[in-house]
């Protein structure tokens, strides 16, 4: 890059512990004697690219973020904690509105993802800079087959194409506000921000 963009991190931390059958939301878990969470959010404060950073948290857990990372880490780029949604789509449009107007891109990442680097965190910029949106992923090593209602293979797929997806997920801000509100008068509901980013025609 030519220059410097500036980009917003949005980091998604509004989930819960249910999968992992933990009684705390997961993001607070502890890694090596230090929150899943407060691990993410160094990577992204420690990125020259990174301008500011938005927390979305679960609306119930504000005390618990105050205590267990804004006041033991000073973070200085968090700008805004915002309420999460109803599901992860809704959370991040939420942490969309706190948005300095002046940002360029913006970087979704999940909070629960502490092994991010700034290496990925820098490429991935650099290639939504480039085309408009970009996302992290890893190579399908497993055999995938799709079945039918019943149970029944119809194929097999061809694991070479696929990709297993990640985050950051990457965009150029107009893009992926733009995806969102598709999405929202269309009452779409995806699973990630490139799959709404797709839905408007937008190469990932």
């Amino acid at each position: 890059m030519n220059r410097l963009y500036k980009t917003s991190a949005i980091i998604v931390a509004a989930g819960s512990g249910s999968r992992m059958k933990a009684n705390i939301n997961k993001q607070y878990l502890l890694l090596s004697g230090k929150q899943i969470l407060a691990h993410t959010l160094e990577v992204f404060e420690s990125s020259e690219l990174i301008s500011e950073i938005i927390v979305v948290i679960n609306k119930e857990e504000h005390k618990q973020f105050e205590s267990c990372i804004l006041n033991p880490y000073n973070f200085s780029k968090i700008k805004s904690v915002v309420d999460g949604g109803v599901d992860r789509q809704e959370s991040v449009f939420n942490g969309l509105a706190s948005v300095s107007g002046d940002i360029e891109i913006i970087a979704v990442h999940d909070g629960a993802r502490p092994f991010v680097t700034l290496d990925i965190i820098n490429n991935s910029i650099a290639a939504a800079v480039i085309g408009g949106a970009a996302c992290v992923g890893v190579p399908v090593k497993d055999t995938i087959k799709q079945v039918n209602q019943s149970g029944i293979v119809e194929k097999t797929l061809d694991r070479s194409l696929l990709w297993s997806i990640q985050t950051p997920q990457v965009f150029k801000k107009d893009i992926l506000i733009n995806a969102h509100k598709k999405a929202i008068a269309d009452g779409f509901r995806g699973t990630d921000d490139c799959t709404l980013a797709e839905r408007i025609r937008q190469s990932v």
